[in-house]
C-alpha cells in the first residue's frame, strides 16, 4: 500500500507540472528540454484547443479580399436620341438670343428633333399677311376707264373730269326691224328711262308676234361722272345677268363665264347710250366731229371696249317725224371684229336721247330701232 502511494508521487508531480504549463503558457517549458521532448505531441494538441485566437485590432478594417465584390452596373441600352447633359460650352451656344426666342415662339411650334438634340430651333419668318385675290385678267383693256380723244389731238389725261347732264325721265317707243339668221322681222320696242338723282333704271323691250318678248334692264347709281351700273339683265329664252363691282375691279356673270376686269366708267349695253347722251348734253362743244369716245361696255356674258366716233349732224326721217340728230359711229373694236359695228343718233331737241340705234350683230344680222313716239315724264 505504501509502495503504491510512493509510485503515485511521480505521476502526481507530472500532472501538476502539466497543469502548471497549461496555466502559465509554453514559455515555462523553454528551460526544460526533457519534459518538452516527451510531451511535444500532447502539448501541441492542447495548445490549439485551449489558447484563444488573438483578437483583431480594433482600428483596422477587415481585409478587402474578404469582402464580397460589388456587383458591376449592368449596361443599359441607349435610349432613342436621349437629351444629353450639355457641357458649359454647348449650353452657351444653345441659348438663343431673347429676340430670336420671341420669333421662334411665334405661330409655329419648335421642331421636335431640335428639342431632342438640345440645339435651338431656327427662327421662322412670319408668314406674310394674306393678300386679297388679284383682279381678273384685263381682256382687251377692259380695266381702263373712260377715254376721250379730241379730233387731231392727244387723248385727255386719265381721270379728267367730264361734265354730265342726265336727260329727264322719259318713255320712247320705236319701230324695230331686223334680221336674225336670215329671218327678217318687224317688232315694237320701248325704252323706259327713269332716275331720282341717286338711282337709275333703264328698261328696253322688243316684242315680236309669235316670238315673245326680249328685254334688257340696267340698274345702278347716279354719280357726278354719270351712270354707274350695278347689274345688267338680259331676258329672252333664258335669263342672264352681269354684276359690276367697281371697288373690286371686276364684273361677274351668272352663266359662269370668267370674270372681266373693269374700272370706273364701265357701262352695260343699255346704259352706254344714256351715258353718251349725258356727256354730249352737258358740253356738246367738247366733242367736235372726229372725236373718239372709248369706254368699257359689258353684256350679260362678257365685257369689251366700245369706241364711238362723233360724226356730223343729220336730218332723219323717222316714224315720229323729221328730227335733227348727231350721229356717232360705233367703230370696230381693237380686234377688228365687224360684229361690233353700228351707229347711234342723239337728238338735241330731246335731251340728246337716242332717236335711232342700228347695230350689226353679224355679217348679215342687224337690228334697227327708229323713234315712233317720245313722251317725257
Amino acid at each position: 500500500m505504501v509502495g503504491a502511494r510512493k509510485a503515485l508521487i511521480p505521476i502526481t508531480g507530472m500532472v501538476v507540472s502539466a497543469h502548471a504549463v497549461v496555466l502559465w503558457g509554453l514559455p515555462a517549458l523553454e528551460g526544460r528540454p526533457d519534459i518538452q521532448g516527451r510531451e511535444t505531441v500532447v502539448m501541441q494538441t492542447r495548445t490549439v484547443q485551449a489558447q484563444p485566437p488573438a483578437p483583431p485590432a480594433p482600428p483596422m478594417p477587415p481585409p478587402r479580399p474578404a469582402r464580397p465584390p460589388a456587383p458591376k452596373p449592368r449596361p443599359q441600352p441607349p435610349a432613342p436620341r436621349p437629351a444629353p447633359v450639355p457641357s458649359p460650352e454647348p449650353v452657351q451656344e444653345s441659348v438663343p438670343d431673347p429676340e430670336q426666342t420671341q420669333v421662334a415662339q411665334a405661330p409655329a411650334a419648335p421642331d421636335n428633333e431640335a428639342q431632342a438634340t438640345g440645339s435651338p430651333a431656327p427662327a421662322e419668318t412670319p408668314a406674310p399677311p394674306e393678300t386679297p385675290p388679284s383682279p381678273p385678267a384685263d381682256r382687251q383693256g377692259t380695266a381702263q376707264g373712260l377715254r376721250v380723244t379730241p379730233a387731231g389731238a392727244a387723248p385727255l389725261p386719265p381721270g379728267t373730269e367730264l361734265p354730265v347732264a342726265l336727260p329727264g325721265p322719259a318713255t320712247l317707243e320705236f319701230d324695230a326691224k331686223g334680221q336674225v339668221k336670215g329671218f327678217q322681222y318687224s317688232a315694237g320696242a320701248e325704252l323706259q328711262w327713269s332716275h331720282d338723282g341717286q338711282y337709275y333704271q333703264a328698261r328696253q323691250s322688243i316684242s315680236m308676234f309669235l316670238m315673245g318678248e326680249r328685254s334688257q334692264t340696267s340698274q345702278g347709281l347716279v354719280t357726278p361722272r354719270g351712270l354707274q351700273p350695278l347689274s345688267f339683265t338680259d331676258r329672252g329664252r333664258k335669263t342672264q345677268t352681269a354684276h359690276f363691282d367697281v371697288a373690286q375691279g371686276k364684273a361677274s356673270f351668272s352663266d359662269g363665264t370668267p370674270e372681266a376686269a373693269i374700272a370706273d366708267g364701265v357701262q352695260d349695253r343699255l346704259s352706254v347710250f344714256l351715258q353718251l347722251s349725258a356727256l354730249l348734253a352737258a358740253a356738246p362743244g367738247r366733242y367736235p366731229q372726229g372725236t373718239v369716245i372709248e369706254l368699257t361696255t359689258s353684256s350679260a356674258r362678257a365685257a369689251a371696249r366700245w369706241r364711238f366716233a362723233v360724226g356730223p349732224s343729220e336730218t332723219l326721217d323717222l316714224p315720229a317725224g323729221s328730227v335733227e340728230a348727231l350721229r356717232l359711229d360705233k367703230l370696230p373694236d381693237t380686234q377688228g371684229n365687224s360684229e361690233q359695228q353700228g351707229a347711234l343718233w342723239l337728238a338735241p331737241s330731246m335731251q340728246y336721247l337716242p332717236v335711232r340705234i342700228r347695230l350689226n350683230q353679224g355679217q348679215n344680222d342687224y337690228v334697227d330701232l327708229r323713234l315712233k313716239r317720245y313722251e317725257p315724264q
